[in-house]
């Protein structure tokens, strides 16, 4: 622990005990008012304490000093209590050789990192018996560092019980490993340490080392398994501050010292990992040390509602493309990438090195090594013959990673230190030699678990070095609830799942893109345009337009010829349009696919921009891929091949719906003739028009059934699991802003609107499907509760929109509402025919869609299908519309009231009355 400069601005030690002495002679120590006296002076003391600790950090942002800071002021907190307690109030004349004690940091406290609100751990050692003067004794300094607020956490125990409970419990032998004499009898302490490094530490190496690992494992586990998770514990995450402990915990049990200097020439560390190690340390600790200030608490979660402020204080500033914020949690994904890296190398090399203990020489195998095309290959891992080699030839790196590919070997811990000590060798000259192009094209785009290999690169600084601009994008992340990862860890996974697409591994849920991959001229097209579809985040423009241009670069360099090259910076460029189109727009209307169809121009193209659509909001994050948007990527897909292969997509509209009807009649020959025609004369051209055979079969058998009965209101639901959906339709009579009330039950119940389609028929009936989700994107299954929400609500029971504005003011505020989603509506009369399409978007809410559906009705304008999307924290709702008279809305005057009163609602009732209407601009989605 270094040594804390001006300590008497902190604990002023010769004037404290001099205000002690003082009171004990005016009072007796053992009553009550010398105590109360002594508690009041510590409590003065400590506040003061801490308080110029705070103002020395706030000064200087340096965490590891303030957290020595911490550890001195509760140290010399401690040796004052407990010479109080054996001086003045329990003094000992002549002390049995029973009546001794030691106290000892155990845990973060004996390794001298106490963050402002951290627990102080403490070992109370006494001889062989605890006496009444040792009980007493200790009694009275933990009540009274608990009457101080601090959180103490102890044991008492003598050094034989400390080692025998240390050989059965590994956190027990943990906690030992860093203990720290603080006060009392220091030989005491140092007999601790003797047994502890004889019985616990000799021998042992091995299973303490599997034992720690394990325990990192389960813990990573625990905290989401990535370094890449949104909200980051940086305590017990991955590559967080208790990883690096793991690694100095194992250095120490296996070199049988605590000195940094004594392992570094046991080479444990070289002098350049210490270094990294030392600086990412001094960051987490800084950042952890801000955390417990701004949030008052021992919290080691970044939350969303914190992390703005955490930049701000550590002078992270917004620049072109990337919030300080987003600044601020790249540097910290780096630092936590540096630590998982460092981890593992350091932990392969003690394994390799145990594994070279135990095993037996045997003469002439040269400890079973191996060559393989001109590398060395040792227990199943790869590595270079000699240093010197890939000096020489700097290709021979990106050489290793192939062979490790293609043989199935892992990369020698040994291997990846040198590549990382030599990362300036891939150069320009590397990088435009045909040879190193064609090794990385052909490890992209390998059948042997491309995935892996990317991260190995990754993970070895050489991706990075090697496509730099992957390198700018690595540790990139948006501060949004949406993405989950940051772009590199996006980028890889996306790539593992197209892989894993190609080989069937998941052909169940995405069974359109299985069958179509084998079909796909130019695999390496696919590959590269998944590498390379996010490629330009971060750069302050249209990431799809930048990236476009890197493609137009990057490919060529690659070897692919002038149309593979064009081909995928089309990709890149157009990577967001079939989700857009997809999924906030109607694909029953023909000029949906029309407008597409246009713009993809081949069957090709199709084909891989479905395929790259997938992958890319699979590897989003967990939970963002259902079936509901498989189903609407497989419509638009087959809408479109159609159109591209000869089909009449743009068939007129009174065709379409008379080869419906023509279809449906055939569908049901067990109907009269007369049933049939009185059903077929029911409903509208644009039902015809809109709506699927199956489900049509549906409808009519459920009018039929409804009508028999006499039946006023009929709600109906099915699920769909493969569709994650649950469709429900509701049939009544029709009447004004029924969709509005309907939308506002369905809210009330945690139903999540994802499509909807309004049809009323000839004869003044409603018949309203609506396709809802949980709030997990899955199946919707309280059904009943929906059934009782939707009859109340219809039938003036329940008045559901006052219901849903109770609930928002009584709402607990969430941590994401930190999140701000500018809001904006669009008018467009140009993406259909026959409906005006409303585009709205703004921060999702409860109850959103009813409060829009609401304020639609209000303005008499009549929805005729509605297309729900969120993007974590974001929602676009898509309405596809028409006047009271049934007609486009191209009035002026009324498309901006439209638009002033959607934004009230978007902005919520809080806000309609004190701020100003406003119209934005549509926001493109950089999902």
């Amino acid at each position: 622990m270094d040594k804390v400069p001006n300590q008497r601005a902190i604990f002023d030690r010769k004037t404290i005990v001099a205000q002690i002495s003082k009171l004990a002679e005016e009072h007796d120590p053992q009553g009550f008012d010398f105590r109360t006296a002594l508690l009041q002076l510590l409590k003065d003391t400590l506040s003061s304490g801490q308080a110029e600790i705070k103002r020395r950090f706030m000064a200087n942002n340096k965490g590891r000093p303030s957290m020595h800071a911490t550890c001195f002021l509760i140290d010399q907190l401690i040796r004052t209590i407990y010479d109080v307690a054996s001086v003045h109030v329990y003094p000992l004349n002549n002390p049995t050789s029973e009546e001794k004690l030691s106290l000892l940091a155990v845990g973060g406290y004996g390794r001298g990192e106490l963050a402002p609100h951290s627990d102080v751990d403490l070992l109370f050692l006494f001889p062989y018996k605890q006496t009444s003067w040792c009980e007493q004794v200790i009694e009275f300094c933990l009540y009274l560092l608990w009457d101080l607020g601090l959180k103490v956490g102890h044991s008492t125990r003598t050094p034989d019980e400390c080692i025998r409970l240390a050989k059965k419990d590994i956190t027990i032998q943990t906690a030992l490993l860093e203990a720290r004499y603080v006060w009392g009898d220091q030989d005491l302490s140092n007999e601790l340490r003797e047994k502890y490094f004889k019985d616990i530490i000799s021998g042992n190496g091995k299973q303490f080392i599997e034992a720690k690992l394990a325990e990192r494992d389960e813990r990573h586990e625990r905290f989401g398994n990535s370094r890449y998770v949104v909200e980051p514990n940086i305590k017990e995450g991955k590559g967080g501050l208790r990883d690096i402990q793991t690694l100095f915990w194992i250095a120490k049990f296996i070199y049988s010292t605590t000195s940094i200097p004594e392992m570094l020439s046991r080479g444990a560390f070289t002098q350049a990992e210490r270094r990294r190690f030392q600086k990412a340390s001094n960051f987490l600790r800084t950042v952890r040390c801000h955390l417990h200030y701004l949030t008052d608490r021992p919290e080691e979660r970044i939350t969303f509602d914190v992390q703005t402020e955490l930049a701000s204080r550590l002078g992270y500033k917004d620049h072109a493309g990337a919030l300080g914020v987003e600044r601020f949690m790249k540097h910290y994904f780096l630092v936590a990438k540096d630590v998982g890296d460092l981890t593992r190398i350091f932990c392969a090399n003690l394994e390799a090195e145990q594994q070279k203990k135990n095993r037996l020489p045997i003469p002439g195998l040269g400890l079973l090594r191996r060559k393989v095309k001109g590398y060395s290959a040792e227990g199943g891992r790869l590595n270079f013959i000699s240093e010197d080699e890939f000096k020489e030839d700097p290709v021979k790196i990106l050489g290793l990673f192939h062979v490790a590919q293609q043989k199935d070997f892992d990369v020698h811990p040994e291997a990846l230190r040198l590549i990382r000590q030599n990362l300036k060798l891939i150069n320009r000259k590397v990088r435009l030699n045909p040879e190193a192009n064609r090794l990385f094209l052909e490890m992209l785009t390998s059948k042997k678990d491309p995935e892996t290999t990317l991260r190995r690169l990754s993970e070895a600084g050489v991706f990075g070095r090697f496509i730099p601009d992957f390198g700018r994008v690595i540790a990139q992340m948006q501060h949004d609830m949406y993405h989950v990862y940051t772009v590199d860890e996006h980028t890889i996974r996306a790539i593992g799942i197209l892989a894993q697409i190609e080989q069937g591994a998941l052909a169940e849920d995405h069974p359109l893109s299985h069958r179509i991959m084998p079909t796909i001229i130019s695999r390496n097209v696919l590959f590269v345009a998944v590498l390379l579809h996010d490629i330009a985040k971060g750069r302050g423009g249209d990431h799809s337009i930048l990236g476009a241009e890197v493609a137009e670069k990057v490919c060529p360099r690659l070897g692919l010829s002038r149309s593979e090259t064009e081909t995928v910076a089309w990709l890149v460029r157009y990577h967001l349009l079939f989700s857009n189109v997809a999924f906030k727009r109607d694909i029953a209307d023909p000029k949906t696919v029309a407008d597409f169809v246009q713009i993809v121009q081949s069957p090709e193209r199709l084909k891989l921009l479905l395929i790259l659509t997938v992958v890319d909001i699979r590897a989003v994050g967990p939970n963002v891929w259902n079936g509901w948007k498989g189903q609407l990527l497989r419509e638009l897909y087959y809408a479109s091949e159609t159109a591209l292969t000869g089909g009449h997509v743009s068939e007129g509209r009174a065709d379409r719906a008379r080869h419906k009807k023509e279809e449906l009649r055939a569908a049901l020959p067990t109907w009269s003739e007369e049933e049939m025609d009185k059903h077929l004369d029911r409903f509208y051209e644009s039902y015809w028009v809109a709506t699927s055979l199956e489900t049509q079969i549906l409808h009519a058998e459920m009018l039929k059934k409804a009508d028999a009965a006499g039946d006023t209101l009929t709600i109906e639901a099915h699920s769909d699991p493969f569709r994650s959906v649950t469709e429900v339709t509701v049939y009544t009579a029709d009447h004004p802003g029924l969709f509005a009330r309907i939308a506002a039950a369905m809210s009330l119940s945690g139903a999540n609107f994802v499509d909807a389609k309004i049809h009323t028929t000839t004869d003044g009936m409603a018949l309203d499907s609506f396709v809802v989700q949980d709030h997990e994107g899955d199946v919707y299954g309280r059904m009943d509760k929906l059934r009782t929400a939707i009859r109340d609500t219809l039938s003036g029971k329940v008045k559901a929109h006052l219901e849903l504005e109770k609930r928002k003011k009584s709402s607990i505020p969430s941590r994401t509402r930190v999140f701000k989603a500018e809001p904006s509506v669009l008018v467009n009369n140009v993406a259909s025919n026959i409906h005006t399409v409303i585009e709205v978007r703004g921060r999702d809410r409860p109850g959103l869609l009813a409060d829009l559906t609401r304020t639609l009705f209000t303005l008499s304008v009549t929805i005729a299908s509605a297309h729900i999307s969120t993007f974590g924290e974001r929602v676009v709702d898509v309405f596809y519309v028409k006047d009271m008279f049934g007609l486009k809305i191209t009035n002026k005057v009324k498309i901006k009231n439209i638009e002033r009163k959607l934004m009230l609602a978007l902005e919520g009732p809080e806000k309609k009355k004190s701020k100003k209407s406003k119209t934005s601009s549509l926001e493109k989605n950089t999902s």
